[in-house]
């Protein structure tokens, strides 16, 4: 226990340091960087990391991995678009859509557990499988026409100064910092990515506890999904691509080992914002998409070479 709070407790200073670092060369690099409106919109933009991530790193804490969440953000978005355009009621259509995410995960998990197909693979077929899904709907094209303005509340509507998706974040980010921490299905995720045997031993139903998480993390990336349509104001099933990077990366670099047994939803966070501000200062620098995605492929070998020398140093 010592070692592993140790270990935490370097890792979210060595990422606040890396975060003040990147934060401070892009001020330097960029006038615009610190304002209130560019961090403003880097926040609404990770806020869909860090929702979907909360879920996701309790998922990779128990030892598991969802390659899929940025192609059932992308399915889920399309569907909250083409419920609507269908006459169902924008509440009902973002419940539907939010539930084929939940049915992603659940097959998913289904696919681990009940199959014993490696979650990497498993999660890699429903990766394609939600993308290709969302193309044969929409044949290859957007829905923007019949939406209704009310559509776009969520994603770019405000409660006073504060942005509505800013607030279901925090709400998200509270409520699993609640489940990792103060009850039995984060207690559980540790155990079994510390030890899936000894956990078996111990009593723990590890497949059901196990689907449980695939199951809120498909939620959470279709709710997400919901949610970037609304902010974008159409049904795009390509959105979404690259996100399982983002997110992935963002729950590495906050501490969670890629062994599964340790990790934090709040480390999580950090990492977040180290991504966001990556992307958003390559952008202020224009920076072409090609070379961004050289600097992302850095960023995640970078990110396991962190959670490793932290590990070993401890251990030293």
């Amino acid at each position: 226990m010592k070692f592993n709070s140790s270990r935490d407790m370097l890792q979210k200073l060595v990422i606040v340091g890396v975060l003040f670092i990147i934060g401070l060369i892009l001020t330097i690099l960029s006038d615009v960087f610190l304002t209130v409106t560019n961090l403003g919109n880097v926040t609404r933009q990770v806020s869909f990391v860090i929702i979907t991530g909360s879920a996701v790193t309790l998922l990779m804490i128990s030892g598991h991995f969802d390659l899929s969440v940025g192609s059932v953000l992308g399915l889920t978005g399309m569907f909250s678009a083409f419920f609507v355009t269908k006459g169902i009621p924008l509440p009902l259509s973002i419940l539907l859509s939010t539930m084929i995410g939940s049915f992603a995960g659940l097959l998913n998990g289904l696919m681990v557990i009940k199959l014993k197909i490696p979650s990497i693979i498993a999660t890699l077929g429903m990766m394609y499988a939600a993308r290709g899904l969302g193309l044969v709907v929409t044949g290859g094209s957007s829905i923007h026409l019949g939406l209704g303005p009310n559509f776009t509340v969520i994603g770019r509507g405000f409660v006073g100064p504060i942005p509505i998706a800013l607030l279901i974040m925090l709400f998200v980010l509270g409520l699993f910092y609640f489940i990792e921490t103060k009850t039995l299905v984060g207690k559980y995720a540790f155990a079994i990515g510390g030890n899936e045997r000894t956990a078996l031993l111990s009593g723990i139903n590890v497949g059901s506890i196990v689907i449980l998480l695939y199951v809120l993390v498909g939620t959470l990336a279709g709710f997400s999904g919901t949610l970037m349509a609304s902010r974008l104001g159409v049904g795009q099933p390509m959105v979404g691509q690259g996100f399982e990077f983002d997110v992935i990366v963002a729950v590495i670099l906050g501490g969670t080992s890629l062994s599964g047994g340790e990790g934090s939803v709040l480390g999580m966070v950090i990492g977040a914002f180290i991504v966001g501000f990556i992307g958003n200062g390559l952008n202020l620098l224009g920076i072409h998409s090609f070379y961004q995605s050289i600097v992302k492929g850095f960023v995640l070998v970078g990110a396991v070479l962190l959670d490793r020398v932290l590990k070993e140093r401890i251990r030293v």
